[in-house]
């Protein structure tokens, strides 16, 4: 679908993209106002026609920022591939391009490709297969991508060495990436930068969403290993919780976030109490293993003492300090 040089040609693209504008506008409270020049049927029309429709367009673009396209894409199933190729198409189509255009245009290429080619490894995803997915929005490219892209080839294999959402984003790697984009100029809407710029934005958010399950993994094994260890809650005031937040309600939140955390993948607050809460986890865990050790220990100790001399042990210390604190034992409970 390359760029029509007939400012006609895009008219077909904008009647099937009129209603979703009104859907969109309606459904994230975004103000509306008709079109006159598309509530008329016309399948040819006149110069003065296109040229108003255009400016419609603009300011509602001005209006729908790529935030909401992005709640859109993940919250309805109007978002279909088709809709994204027109999406795509009115983009592209746009002359002058905003920066808002370009974010846009950048967001809709990886979701196009994302529902394409779910399943790809990232070893196996080079510049060719990501132009044979685009081809039908793109036209057919082939080449390497351009040397002003070249630094995010360097950020795919730092992002595939990160171990943790923590460390992801305090790599600013998301950040950095878009600071090459935005250095593009104009060039960035060139085809082979927009396959470039789709291989990388699949591969990013492919990491970020492998690392967001890593981390709530781990928080629920380690809530379940508390649990185990009769603690019923945690000190997740870092991450602005409270004090004796209960272990339940922490698991039924993580639960939720699974669903919440499909939408985006920028730094924010729900990810920031994800990385916090992962760590007063593992503090708990940590405290509450010393703690166990060290009840072993005193056991040991005082199982070796003489039998006519009185154990002098003191009690262990309890493994709640630092942010667990454990249930006292219930009747009929092995102590």
């Amino acid at each position: 679908m390359a760029t029509p040089t007939n400012p006609a040609a895009i008219w077909p693209t904008w009647q099937r993209l009129y209603p979703l504008y009104g859907t969109i506008a309606r459904e994230l409270v975004i103000a509306w106002q008709s079109c006159p020049e598309l509530d008329r049927p016309l399948d040819s029309p006149p110069a003065e026609v296109i040229l108003e429709t255009g400016k419609w367009f603009a300011q509602m673009d001005r209006r729908i920022a790529v935030q909401h396209l992005r709640q859109f894409a993940q919250t309805s199933a109007l978002m279909t591939e088709d809709v994204l190729k027109d999406f795509l198409n009115h983009y592209l189509h746009k002359l002058p391009r905003s920066e808002e255009d370009r974010d846009k245009v950048d967001f809709l290429l990886v979701q196009l490709f994302s529902q394409k080619m779910p399943h790809s490894s990232d070893a196996d995803l080079s510049m060719g297969i990501v132009a044979k997915v685009l081809e039908p929005v793109l036209g057919p490219q082939s080449g390497s991508a351009p040397a002003f892209l070249k630094p995010l080839d360097d950020l795919i294999q730092e992002a595939g060495r990160t171990k943790t959402l923590n460390a992801l984003f305090t790599s600013r790697l998301i950040e950095r990436g878009r600071e090459v984009k935005a250095k593009c100029g104009d060039h960035f809407f060139d085809p082979l930068s927009l396959v470039a710029v789709a291989r990388f934005g699949f591969l990013i958010r492919r990491t970020f969403f492998r690392l967001m399950h890593q981390d709530l993994n781990a928080i629920l094994d380690g809530l379940r290993e508390l649990e185990e260890k009769n603690v019923t809650t945690l000190d997740c005031r870092r991450a602005q919780f409270s004090k004796d937040e209960p272990i339940a309600r922490l698991r039924v939140l993580c639960q939720s976030w699974r669903v919440m955390f499909q939408a985006e993948y920028s730094w924010g607050q729900p990810l920031g109490l994800l990385v916090d809460l992962r760590t007063a986890v593992e503090t708990a865990l940590q405290n509450a293993r010393i703690g166990g050790a060290k009840a072993r220990s005193v056991a040991a100790a005082a199982g070796a003492a003489p039998a006519n001399q009185p154990s002098t042990a003191k009690s262990p210390p309890s493994p709640a300090s630092g942010g667990a604190r454990v249930a006292e034992p219930k009747p009929g409970r092995p102590k």
